[in-house]
């Protein structure tokens, strides 16, 4: 096992200002999650993005129960983001901050209007026995190529994969 196989990488360009790029992942988080990506037991009302380290990434339902399935590590606006993956093997919220996983996600601008978003997905091991289907989960087109797809819709047609 090698700590390649241990991560997940993907990258995009938007064409959008760095500046831009980063407060559209942040503040819009929950315009290109998938809304079945869902643990609640009902659809889910809405998806926040708490800015800041500290905050959490949670999915509220429709009768407004609450799912924090990510803490948010670091916040540096404009060019990174660093938050948790809560999210076991199992798909249920993992409470063991040992057992979670990490995403990195840099914003570099390219030109002054279009901006490279890399994301990183590591220490995938830390979920323990299966971490192999985590690491399979977020790597499937259904995964993070599927959140940074519906991302880049955000901005237009010509945004696409790196």
């Amino acid at each position: 096992m090698t700590q390649a196989d241990m991560v997940v990488r993907q990258e995009i360009v938007v064409d959008a200002p760095l500046e831009r790029a980063f407060s559209v992942f942040t503040d819009r988080f929950g315009d290109f999650k998938p809304p079945e990506h869902n643990l609640l037991p009902v659809p889910i009302a809405e998806t926040v993005f708490e800015p800041k380290v500290g905050g959490h990434i949670y999915d509220r339902g429709t009768d407004g129960t609450e799912c924090r399935w990510a803490r948010i590590l670091a916040y540096d606006p404009p060019h990174r983001v660093v938050f948790s993956w809560d999210i076991g093997p199992s798909w249920q919220v993992e409470a063991d901050p040992e057992h979670t996983s990490e995403v990195e996600v840099t914003f570099t601008a390219e030109t002054p209007d279009r901006t490279r978003v890399a994301l990183e997905h590591r220490h995938l091991d830390r979920h323990g026995p299966g971490w192999e289907s985590v690491r399979d989960g977020v790597g499937h087109d259904q995964g993070w190529p599927l959140y940074l797809h519906r991302y880049a819709g955000l901005f237009g047609p010509g945004s696409r994969r790196a």
